[in-house]
C-alpha cells in the first residue's frame, strides 16, 4: 500500500475478510497504522517513500511464486509495479479508491489569501499541490497563493510549487506526516 486511502477502502470493502489475513507492505507509518486499523495484522512499514518500499519488497519477495497485490489509487505518483518488475517481483495492481480534484478553493480560503492572512499551506501530494495551484489560478489569486510558506511532504510534491514561482518552499526531511508537522513547528 502506498497510501492510507487504500487501507480505508479495504476497511469498507465487502471482501475485507479475505484481504486482512494477507501481509502488508506499507510505504510509511501512517499507511501502516491505517492498515492495522483496517484489520491487517502482519504489517511492515518501509518508513519512507516509494524507493524505500520498492527496496523493502524487492529484498523480501524476489522469489515469490504468486504476484503481489497492489491496492492502489486511480492516480499514482510513481510506478510501483514497474519498479518492482525491474527487481523481479510480479505485481497485480487493483484500483481501490479515487480522489476527486477540487474545482474551487473554499470561500474562506480565498478571503484569507486575498487578505494575506495565510502563513503556510501543507502539501501532502504532488497532485494536491497542482490542484491548489490550478484552483488559485482559476480564482485569480495565484500570486497570493504562492506567497505563504509551502510545507511539502517530499521534493516531488514541491516541484510544481517551485516551478510556479513559490519562493518559500520547505521540504520535510522524511516523507511522513509527523516530519511535515515538525517542519511547520520549527
Amino acid at each position: 500500500m502506498t497510501s492510507a486511502n487504500a487501507a480505508h477502502a479495504v476497511a469498507q470493502h465487502w471482501r475485507r475478510a479475505e484481504l486482512t489475513p494477507l501481509p502488508v507492505f506499507a510505504v510509511g507509518r501512517r499507511t501502516a497504522e491505517a492498515a492495522r486499523a483496517a484489520g491487517f495484522r502482519d504489517v511492515t512499514s518501509a518508513d519512507g517513500d516509494m524507493t524505500d518500499l520498492v527496496r523493502l519488497i524487492g529484498a523480501r519477495c524476489r522469489a515469490a511464486a504468486a504476484p503481489l497485490l497492489y491496492l492502489a489509487g486511480e492516480d499514482r505518483a510513481g510506478d510501483l509495479a514497474g519498479d518492482l518488475a525491474a527487481a523481479g517481483v510480479r505485481v497485480a495492481t487493483v484500483v481501490v479508491y479515487r480522489a476527486a480534484a477540487a474545482a474551487d478553493l473554499p470561500e474562506s480560503v480565498l478571503v484569507a489569501l486575498r487578505a494575506g492572512r495565510l502563513d503556510g499551506v501543507l502539501h501532502f501530494s504532488r497532485r494536491s499541490a497542482e490542484v491548489y495551484l490550478n484552483c488559485a489560478q482559476t480564482a485569480g489569486v495565484l500570486d497570493r497563493a504562492l506567497a505563504p510558506f509551502h510545507y511539502c511532504l517530499s521534493r516531488q510534491v514541491a516541484e510544481s510549487l517551485a516551478a510556479a514561482g513559490a519562493g518559500k518552499v520547505r521540504i520535510a526531511p522524511r516523507p511522513e506526516e509527523a516530519a511535515l508537522i515538525d517542519l511547520v513547528l520549527c
